[in-house]
């Protein structure tokens, strides 16, 4: 069942390179080189293009790749000057986040070859990338059972690839993301926490830094404080929270994982007392509920994942929320494209037989 979370997103919204799509300037070249060929023997054949991958995952990129068909379909004519090809065409795809099944068929393109043919990279491309993000982020949304997840690959990969990556996200069920180009295509804003950097600007007192945050942008966000700057999570919390009272809306432990946190240190031996653990947190939370501060949240981050979500929930862990980072970006969606209908009879390489997808809706 197709989730349509909106309408399929206008073009205009990806800021496409157009010319350069054109010209097949990010296409593997064979493909480039088949356009060309087609062209100069001014062959026509009318196929059916059929889109797929192969594993369990929920389909991103999807309006995006219909975007490139749109825009860079066609032809340059005699002047230069390009001829769309979009109304030659007949696209039908599924919604993006859509929950796929290995092999099944998420887009069809049909029409004369050559209209698309210096394509199917790119708009693999964009489906690869965002699936991977789809599917990532719905799992680890799955597995803290409606908990808040905070979306903060961000550093880990390369800046051009944010505005897309942040729709994913926001559509498989992130709260929130951590730039402002990730949240760009749905008119929101990147969301934050007071940062190691800032606490560090103001002498390495996360209380002063807090409270300079607060003064500057309270109201305008959800103000988190990260408690972990000196190692001693429990009275930073306690500290951060009588300082900024109604203003803080959450504390978030994010202790390296190569330390112990001080207020563990005379409880080690029973549980792995390293980084961000079940018993961290919850010395935390009794520490901030015995103190009156009941309504200050806590949110866990440092190398989380689905699975490391998964055995927090299941142990009852007292975590409002999670801040996930570069587990998100890990993993595979491996799309393919085959021809497998030339002239509207079966013509595809062996193993990859034309596959209908009721599932599927034409695309205006």
């Amino acid at each position: 069942m197709a989730t349509q979370v909106a309408p399929r997103l206008d073009p205009a919204i990806f800021r496409l390179p157009l010319e350069r799509i054109r010209d097949g300037y990010y296409s593997d070249a064979y493909f480039v080189y088949t356009k060309q060929l087609l062209e100069a023997e001014d062959r026509h054949p009318h196929v059916t293009m059929q889109v797929f991958q192969k594993r369990d995952s929920v389909l991103g990129g999807v309006d995006e790749a219909i975007a490139v068909l749109k825009t860079c379909s066609g032809r340059r004519g005699a002047d230069n000057e390009w001829v769309q090809g979009w109304g030659d065409l007949q696209v039908h795809a599924l919604y993006e986040g859509d929950r796929i099944a290995p092999w099944e068929t998420v887009m069809t393109i049909e029409g004369d070859y050559g209209l698309f043919a210096h394509l199917e990279t790119v708009y693999l491309g964009c489906m690869a990338r965002r699936s991977l993000i789809m599917s990532n982020v719905t799992e680890v949304v799955a597995a803290a059972r409606g908990k808040q997840i905070f979306y903060f690959p961000a550093r880990h990969d390369h800046w051009l690839v944010q505005t897309g990556d942040g729709w994913a996200a926001h559509v498989a069920g992130a709260i929130g993301v951590s730039t402002d180009a990730q949240a760009s295509w749905w008119g929101g804003r990147g969301i934050g926490t007071v940062p190691h950097g800032l606490i560090a600007a103001f002498g390495g007192d996360t209380v002063a830094a807090a409270a300079a945050f607060a003064d500057h942008f309270y109201g305008e966000m959800n103000i988190t404080v990260l408690v972990d700057f000196e190692n001693d999570s429990i009275n930073t919390a306690l500290e951060v929270a009588q300082a900024l009272g109604p203003r803080l809306w959450g504390v978030r432990l994010d202790t390296s994982e190569q330390l112990v946190d001080r207020s563990l240190l005379d409880e080690m031996g029973g549980f792995t007392p390293t980084g961000v653990n079940p018993r961290l947190i919850e010395k935390v939370r009794d520490a901030l509920d015995r103190a009156a501060f009941t309504n200050v949240r806590i949110v866990a981050s440092g190398g989380f994942d689905a699975q490391r979500i998964r055995e927090f929930e299941d142990s009852g862990v007292p975590v409002d929320a999670y801040g996930v980072g570069s587990s998100l970006i890990r993993g595979k969606n491996d799309f393919t494209a085959d021809v497998v209908l030339l002239e509207g009879r079966p013509c595809a390489k062996a193993g990859r037989g034309y596959r209908p997808n009721p599932r599927l809706e034409r695309v205006d």
